[in-house]
């Protein structure tokens, strides 16, 4: 699919166009060191830089083609419930709603192949700093009850930080988890096994082979999932396959650090702040991109990418000790996670 190459005006663009022949934009923030790519496909983090750094921050791919593919979840938000949803079927307040899987499907990814990263939303307010979208998922979406009406924003906060705000109400009881899904590599490398990352979790949730929490909420310490003290992610070959949600409170908190990232060959440092209560860490064991997607124009192969994906805790509702996901009519879902970088040196 062709991507329209059009002057930039007024900092937004033509990106692509759907099957449908609606138009996708995208958006530019420039603030103190960062400059932020936004689409309106998926609210997605197409691109990220920082000045000094001759590398993107972040995966993304150069056209619209690949995130209507296999690079579906690169950048985008995910939800409306984000994370695995086991078996094909949901009680919310008290009644039962069967979801609409895929063929073959047992359980609901990243809230259904439908699901917020394929949808085009709405611009409602942007600028050199900020950029703010809306979308409504309609009443039965996926199966979910409610009309959800979503409002996003991105925001630079110099120097160097971007910061997210997500807000959500429904008009009938319903779920809702969403966490954003960029790939983080801070020095252009094939891979991040070599980046240092600490996370200020004491628990974490084992998963079956299918990746569904068990239920056990398990102590990091003498595990391989014990990232209190940074450390290099090669330093836990070959037992990689970190597909997991760290357990970071039992509820939404204010605004604080949770993780840092850092990468000794750029001396570029990320510290995640959010408000939610998990962290699901995926180190991109799956990745495969050809270099003609690639916005840095070179191919994106296994662990080419980590997915620091803040959130509630997965599958929750058929957890009864995990953070409900519930959302009622007179509450306000709200989430914000902030990127703060530092470097390079």
């Amino acid at each position: 699919m062709p991507v329209a190459k059009v002057a930039l005006v007024s900092k937004t663009e033509v990106f692509g166009y759907l099957k449908s022949g609606a138009a996708v934009q995208r958006h530019w923030l420039r603030q103190g060191r960062l400059r932020a790519a936004i689409l309106t496909y998926g609210a997605t983090l197409q691109d990220l830089r920082l000045e000094g750094a001759a590398h993107p921050l972040v995966l993304g791919a150069n056209e619209l083609e690949p995130y209507l593919g296999d690079m579906s979840y690169f950048g985008a938000n995910v939800g409306r419930v984000a994370n695995r949803l086991a078996g094909g079927q949901v009680q919310i307040d008290g009644n039962k709603h069967v979801l609409q899987l895929d063929a073959g499907e047992k359980h609901l990814l990243h809230g259904g192949q439908d699901g917020l990263h394929t949808q085009l939303w709405r611009i409602i307010q942007a600028d050199d700093a900020r950029i703010t979208l809306g979308l409504r998922l309609a009443d039965g979406h996926m199966g979910f009850p409610g009309n959800l009406d979503i409002r996003l924003s991105y925001r630079i906060i110099a120097p160097a930080t971007l910061q997210l705000e997500i807000e959500a109400r429904t008009d009938v009881a319903t779920l809702c988890n969403i966490a954003h899904h960029s790939y983080f590599n801070l020095d252009g490398s094939p891979d991040i096994l070599d980046h240092q990352l600490q996370i200020d979790a004491q628990h974490y949730l084992p998963v079956d082979s299918e990746l569904i929490p068990s239920g056990e909420i398990a102590p990091v310490q003498g595990s391989r999932f014990d990232f209190r003290n940074a450390r290099p992610l090669r330093s836990t070959e070959p037992c990689l396959g970190y597909d997991h949600c760290f357990c970071l409170s039992r509820a939404v908190q204010p605004l604080r650090p949770v993780a840092r990232l850092y990468s000794p060959k750029s001396g570029i440092r990320l510290r995640l702040d959010t408000t939610e209560p998990g962290l699901q860490i995926y180190d991109g064991g799956h990745i495969n991109a050809p270099a003609q997607h690639s916005i840095s124009q070179a191919a994106y192969g296994p662990h080419a990418g980590l997915a620091l994906e803040a959130q509630r805790w997965p599958d929750a509702p058929h957890h009864p000790a995990f953070p409900s996901i519930a959302l009622a009519p007179d509450e306000l879902y709200r989430q914000t996670t902030a990127w703060h970088f530092e470097g390079p040196a």
